[in-house]
């Protein structure tokens, strides 16, 4: 009998690495831009108390005070709640197509050093009632920005590729509005804020002359009236719809460009099995928003802290299910106010991994045969920093 001996690094090797090379391992990648994702991009849950001053601090390895706050209630069915520091104390309703509400006394009371403050009302802190919160940083202070046709006010931040911006429309056609990133973003989400109206957006996937609505279920349609060149590293452009530049409206744009190891914007097409694809991001995901381009579906989000719920065990927790830690199936609607909606035992939505996730359900939200299906989503970790899963 003979025997072998292998070494994948467990000792030294007997040879350099040439000049030029790199080992076979994530050691040998390139600095993530982003080292740490919870210094721009926080998931955050907790339990309403009812009271007219409840702290929501922030979990991650690093904190800080969050330009724009998405909370949605886990366990009621309630609507989904925006709030931004370019606006101010106006609540927005994702899933609604509402002007902006509860001017001068907004439902997030303060933005914090480290999270965020909520005050009673109900769709933000029911007592007893389990919620979550998206939160994103996008720079420091709102500036004028002149870089385009339409004068915007921007908060910004080139690092996470973010920007959070304000405008009053001038109802011209092909109008630039400037987002202050400096890398040319490849989703926008507009909300006309005085009037009625969709959440206009747009998807590099789709690209311009096309649009769908978050508040919807509709597929994207062709459409000229609203995105109308492909955004470049300063401005983006804008028709003449009523949703997106009306004469007399006001608006509101989160703006997301992709950076690597923090942020995918892409698409993929499934397959209509369990074991459905894998799609590759560069990152751990921490959150993940699905919507289905070909036909009329949800718009689904996932995340790594509401994790996967009655499948075995909580998320990160193993339990019955050694998997667990790694699923993704509570389910919020963007497009609904329904509560969250877990996955049956046995069942699973998505799962992720350190370089990106794969999704294992055949749900034609995010997995029918041939359809193609767009996302965004956000890192936990950099894929050179991830725990292998």
């Amino acid at each position: 009998n003979t025997s072998e001996t292998f070494n994948f690094g467990q000792s030294s090797f007997s040879h350099t690495i040439p000049t030029g090379f790199n080992p076979w391992s994530t050691a040998g990648l390139g600095d993530p831009t982003i080292a740490d994702p919870s210094a721009y991009f926080q998931t955050t849950i907790y339990t309403g108390d009812g009271s007219s001053s409840h702290e929501i601090n922030q979990a991650g390895n690093s904190t800080f005070e969050p330009t724009m706050v998405w909370l949605r209630s886990r366990s009621a069915a309630t609507d989904h709640v925006i709030q931004d520091q370019v606006r101010g104390n106006f609540v927005i309703y994702p899933n609604q197509n509402n002007a902006d509400g509860a001017t001068g006394g907004g439902w997030v009371s303060s933005f914090d050093s480290d999270g965020f403050t909520v005050s009673s009302n109900a769709p933000i802190n029911d007592s007893g009632k389990t919620f979550v919160g998206w939160q994103w940083k996008a720079g420091s202070s709102s500036v004028s920005n002149t870089d385009g046709d339409i004068t915007s006010t921007v908060r910004a931040d080139s690092t996470s590729g973010v920007s959070v911006l304000t405008y009053s429309g001038n109802g011209s056609d092909n109008q630039t509005i400037g987002h202050g990133i400096g890398i040319a973003p490849k989703m926008i989400i507009t909300k006309r804020r005085d009037s009625t109206g969709n959440w206009t957006t747009y998807h590099d996937a789709i690209g311009i002359n096309q649009v769908f609505y978050l508040n919807s279920t509709a597929a994207p349609t062709s459409n000229t009236e609203q995105y109308r060149a492909t955004p470049t590293s300063s401005v983006y452009t804008v028709g003449v719809g009523g949703d997106i530049n009306n004469s007399s409206g006001t608006y509101v744009a989160y703006v997301f460009a992709e950076v690597e190891g923090f942020s995918k914007i892409g698409s993929y097409t499934g397959n209509g099995s369990t074991d459905g694809p894998f799609v590759p991001t560069g990152f751990k995901p921490r959150f993940i928003l699905f919507m289905r381009s070909d036909a009329a579906e949800g718009r689904n989000l996932l995340d790594t802290a509401r994790g996967s719920g009655n499948f075995g065990s909580a998320a990160g927790t193993g339990g019955e299910n050694p998997t667990a830690g790694n699923d993704l199936n509570a389910k919020i609607n963007v497009n609904d106010a329904n509560a969250e909606e877990d996955n049956p035992t046995g069942s699973r939505r998505v799962s992720y991994v350190s370089n990106g996730f794969k999704v294992r359900n055949t749900n034609t939200a995010m997995n029918a045969n041939g359809s193609t299906y767009i996302y965004m989503a956000f890192a936990e970790s950099p894929f050179k920093t991830s725990t292998a899963r």
